[in-house]
């Protein structure tokens, strides 16, 4: 098998190595690293990285990457799997999406050794760990009071980063253009293919997301051959595919009362929530209306909105919507926890409550 080594350390055959990437040191000349674990099976294959927490306060994956490195299937790697569940260190221990110098980490790359505190970390990264895999997958949530159905962002036009989105088994795929500086974008250029997986809500864990994606990632680790082909007989879920997405937005400010939850498909003209003024002066409240058919895939929970707000997500779809409701209800009762009893001998993770 092909030498790997990150940050000076060689990462031996057959083994799991933990190795921390120094990063820019607090103000408080406390050292700080981002942690990679590297698992090499002892047969060649491909080398994927999964990442998590580039925005500091989208905690989910962190949780999906720690499961992940307690799953079973791992026994049975080929290849090279590297986990890093904590890219975006500084923001985490902040509780911020951005770096301390304002910055967004994934509008940072290439990024320089000379440059920002964001453009140095994204040097770091790219160089030691993305640079080194054939594949990847970016765990992200949506922002803080906003919450994403489970979905795939990936540039569907290639034919085999379409096949590794569909094998992760989500929801939903939206075709999704890279953004300069993106994490996603780099890797392309590099031929690197990278699925984006959107779900949940920032500083939120969801129990349904969070297996979702665990299994996701297993999906695609047996799609690209680092892991044996599932034995179930339950027919895989089909993902619905969509190439056009919009944001609903408030056309009024005042009190939210949303009508129609994350996953529900609704038509052109479907009454999606009311907005009220407080004081009960109005005499009608303002209704917000789809502005297509499609699926909610993202929407606020904050009740109080200003004017220009956005409220609902919504992924355009015109085909059989019968169909693909049938496969977003599966996918939750997939997902959704058991009854969980601390008295049970049991290996499985206890589900977090929502």
């Amino acid at each position: 098998m092909k030498k790997l080594t990150i940050a000076g350390t060689d990462i031996p055959v057959g083994c799991r190595t933990q190795i921390e990437l120094p990063v820019a040191q607090l103000y408080t000349n406390t050292e700080l690293s981002m942690t990679v674990k590297a698992i090499r099976g002892r047969k060649d294959g491909p080398t994927l990285f999964v990442s998590a927490a580039i925005h500091g306060d989208e905690i989910n994956g962190v949780e999906i990457v720690r499961r992940l490195l307690q799953h079973k299937a791992l026994r049975s790697l080929r290849g090279t799997l590297l986990a890093i569940p904590i890219v975006n260190v500084h923001g985490f221990l902040n509780n911020s999406r951005y770096l301390p110098d304002g910055r967004d980490l994934n509008r940072s790359f290439p990024g320089s050794p000379k440059s920002s505190l964001a453009g140095r970390m994204a040097h770091t990264f790219l160089n030691e760990v993305v640079l080194q895999c054939t594949h990847g997958i970016d765990l992200h949530t949506g922002a803080r009071h906003r919450s994403n159905l489970p979905q795939i962002r990936a540039d569907i036009k290639d034919e085999s980063t379409r096949a590794m989105a569909e094998s992760f088994a989500a929801p939903v795929i939206l075709h999704s253009a890279t953004r300069d500086g993106s994490l996603r974008e780099i890797a392309s250029n590099h031929n690197i293919q990278v699925l984006l997986y959107e779900a949940g809500e920032a500083l939120r864990f969801d129990e349904i997301a969070i297996r979702a994606g665990v299994s996701g990632i297993i999906n695609v680790m047996r799609h690209i051959g680092m892991l044996p082909a599932s034995r179930s007989k339950k027919p895989k879920r089909k993902s619905m595919i969509t190439g056009q997405s919009s944001w609903i937005r408030a056309t009024s400010s005042g009190v939210l009362r949303a009508l129609v939850p994350l996953g529900e498909f609704v038509t052109k003209g479907d009454i999606l929530a009311l907005i009220s003024d407080p004081m009960g002066n109005n005499n009608a409240d303002t209704k917000i209306l789809a502005n297509d058919d499609g699926i909610v895939i993202g929407r606020t929970f904050l009740p109080l909105v200003y004017e220009g707000d956005a409220l609902f997500h919504v992924a355009k779809y015109k085909a059989n919507i019968g169909e693909a409701l049938e496969h977003v209800t599966a996918f939750r009762e997939e997902f959704e926890p058991e009854p969980y009893s601390t008295s049970d001998d049991t290996e499985d993770h206890p589900p977090i409550a929502g």
